[in-house]
């Protein structure tokens, strides 16, 4: 068996791959999004036939995880809990971000969305009562600047209504990730991360339906152009369980810290799909912001793993 025995080395290359497949593949969620509302789709209904392809990948991972030998089963509050916060996380975090980009572009998005790890760490020390380090002061400070400089050449409200209407959803958006985040931290251990993923995904499933079924007293799958369905299907796929499974895998190789950082790919990524894709502009204001938003996130995940 040892010739099947993988090197550390290789190990950390692998891990680190299926880290960056899986931001790029994230990432280009947005710009599936931005293409599917061409066709003139809601966002509650594409962010509805996102869940319901990618239901049955989750729920068979639930039931299987649920069957596996030593698996305990869930005791009520933890079932509780783990639905609350599958629900913040899946499906209000996703609904709002969905919402917000029927007014922002792709790119401005993916920037926006990526300030939840500066949200995560001054909703920690709220809840858990930890300290903030002097470094993570620094990482907000860049962070929101960073920010500040990408809508720097956006600051008239008059003419750029809709887009700060946009950033404010998506902003509201990363904001529900954040708290997903502090919630599942307890979660996760005693539950297991891939159990937790499957159950939380699940029932962030049923809230959406849920939700089309009271918002349009139906589901309202019909009707659509056949492009929208190819892209719902993408979005569902190449944009959430795939990656799903691929960060998940590299988290196991390299661990979470590596994880993140490589994951800070995504909002260049976003920019360069976005500008191939979308035709969207990419001004000068919004590179350099760009930039300070990773350096701002790059801290906080180097902080992370020394920590």
């Amino acid at each position: 068996m040892k010739g099947f025995q993988i090197s550390a080395s290789y190990t950390g290359l692998l891990g680190a791959g299926l880290a960056f497949a899986g931001a790029v593949m994230f990432s280009a969620k947005a710009v599936f999004v931005k293409l599917a509302y061409q066709s003139g789709i809601d966002p509650l209904s594409l962010l509805m036939m996102r869940m319901l392809i990618s239901l049955p990948f989750f729920l068979g991972i639930a039931l299987y995880s649920r069957k596996r030998k030593g698996a305990t089963r869930l005791k009520t509050p933890e079932l509780v809990q783990l639905i609350a916060v599958g629900m913040l996380g899946y499906y209000l975090a996703s609904w709002l971000d969905f919402v917000g980009l029927q007014y922002i572009t792709a790119s401005l998005e993916r920037l926006v969305l990526f300030v939840y790890p500066t949200m995560v760490v001054v909703l920690a020390s709220l809840v858990f009562r930890r300290p903030i380090r002097r470094e993570y002061y620094l990482a907000l400070l860049i962070t929101y600047l960073g920010i500040a400089l990408a809508f720097a050449d956006k600051l008239d409200w008059g003419s750029q209504k809709a887009l700060w209407i946009g950033a404010l959803w998506v902003f509201g958006a990363a904001f529900a990730y954040a708290c997903f985040l502090i919630g599942s931290e307890k979660l996760i251990p005693k539950v297991g991360a891939v159990r937790f993923t499957a159950n939380a995904l699940t029932a962030s499933c049923a809230g959406v339906i849920l939700h089309q079924l009271i918002a349009i007293q139906g589901l309202g799958l019909e009707g659509w152009p056949t492009q929208v369905y190819v892209l719902a299907a993408c979005i569902a796929l190449f944009s959430t369980v795939i990656p799903s499974f691929l960060f998940s895998k590299s988290i196991g190789f390299i661990g979470a810290s590596k994880a993140a950082i490589i994951g800070s790919v995504g909002p260049v990524s976003t920019i360069l799909l976005a500008w191939h894709f979308l035709n969207e502009h990419i001004s000068l204001f919004q590179i350099l912001g760009t930039a300070l938003v990773l350096v701002g996130v790059g801290i906080i995940s180097l902080s992370a793993k020394k920590g």
